[in-house]
Parts: C-alpha cells; sequence; structure tokens
C-alpha cells in the first residue's frame, strides 16, 4: 500500500512538473508572436489604428490655406474647411502639423457652393434643396511620388425647400466639411 502512494505522489509531481514546462512552452511561444508582429507592423509604417499607411520617414502634415473662389461665397467656409482637414490629419495620425512644406502636403481651392431644386412635387414646386460644396485638392508626399494627386471633392446635403439655406447652412456646411475631409483622408493615406 505504502509503495502504492509512493508511486502515485510521484506520479502526480511528475505531471505537475510536465504542466508547468507545457505552460512555459506556451507563453514563451505567445510571447515571439506578439513580438513578432509588433516588429512586422511598426517596420510597415503602419502609424495609426485610423487605417492610414504614412511612411515611416513622414513626420509632418502641412495644410495650406483653402481660399473660397466659388461665385456663391459663404464667408466662414474656407476657415472651417482649412482647420477641419488639418486636424484629421493631426488626430488620426503621428504627424506634427506645420506651416509648409510638410512631409506630407496638401492645398487647393474651394470651387464649388450651389445650392438647387432636387426633388420637385407635382405642381412643379421643389420639395428638397441640396447644398453641394466642391473642393479641390493638389497632395503631395514627399516620400512615395506615386501618391501625390490632384483630384475635385464634392459632398452634399439635402435640406426641406421650405427652410431658408441661411436657417440651416451652419449645419449643413459642417456635415458636408467633414464628409469632405474623410474623403480627402482617405484618398491621401489610406488609399482606398
Amino acid at each position: 500500500m505504502r509503495s502504492l502512494m509512493t508511486y502515485i505522489k510521484t506520479q502526480r509531481r511528475s505531471d505537475n512538473d510536465e504542466l508547468r514546462r507545457h505552460r512555459s512552452d506556451v507563453s514563451t511561444c505567445c510571447l515571439v508572436v506578439l513580438l513578432s508582429c509588433c516588429l512586422f507592423f511598426s517596420g510597415c509604417g503602419i502609424y495609426s489604428f485610423s487605417g492610414a499607411s504614412i511612411p515611416a520617414e513622414a513626420k509632418t502634415v502641412s495644410v495650406q490655406y483653402f481660399p473660397n473662389n466659388a461665385q456663391l461665397v459663404n464667408p466662414l467656409l474656407s476657415n472651417t474647411f482649412t482647420n477641419a482637414l488639418n486636424d484629421m490629419f493631426v488626430n488620426q495620425t503621428t504627424l506634427q502639423s506645420v506651416m509648409q512644406n510638410g512631409d506630407l502636403s496638401l492645398e487647393g481651392e474651394i470651387v464649388g457652393y450651389v445650392t438647387a431644386p432636387i426633388a420637385i412635387t407635382g405642381n412643379q414646386t421643389a420639395a428638397m434643396n441640396r447644398l453641394t460644396v466642391t473642393v479641390n485638392v493638389r497632395f503631395t508626399n514627399k516620400y512615395d511620388e506615386s501618391k501625390n494627386f490632384e483630384q475635385k471633392f464634392s459632398q452634399y446635403q439635402d435640406y426641406p425647400s421650405g427652410q431658408d439655406l441661411s436657417a440651416v447652412q451652419d449645419v449643413l456646411v459642417e456635415q458636408i466639411v467633414e464628409d469632405l475631409c474623410q474623403d480627402i483622408f482617405n484618398k491621401a493615406v489610406v488609399n482606398w
């Protein structure tokens, strides 16, 4: 009986030692995989969780003032758009904003600010109007010239024709500017 008890205790110690070695091996393997992934992604120049892929050498972004060259001028649009675009690049990447000559550079102009009827009712009156803003953007990537582009971006918001544009303009412009900035950001650094 005593030898059976001794055998069970010895076997139990052996099993516990083997279990500890196995756990240690699994932990070491997981750690190696985790470190490998970190090194891989840091070497690829991936900088943010927004999906942006920016060259590792790029440290700065410059967003020049976008003048409003549209026929219908909203006096606050240039500042609102320029600041929102700059904020998007600074907040969603590790890039630092500089006044000019950034590693990534954006410039251009607002070329369209138009309101027009879109839904005509049976008695030939508009049920809805659409405010459309168009921006021409020139993007330069100092480290990857294949990413450079010049392109027009447009976004719009609809509003009831019974409302005066001046009454809803601020809310519409805020959403349009946000959508435009996201489109430009995606084209410049997300490569969608």
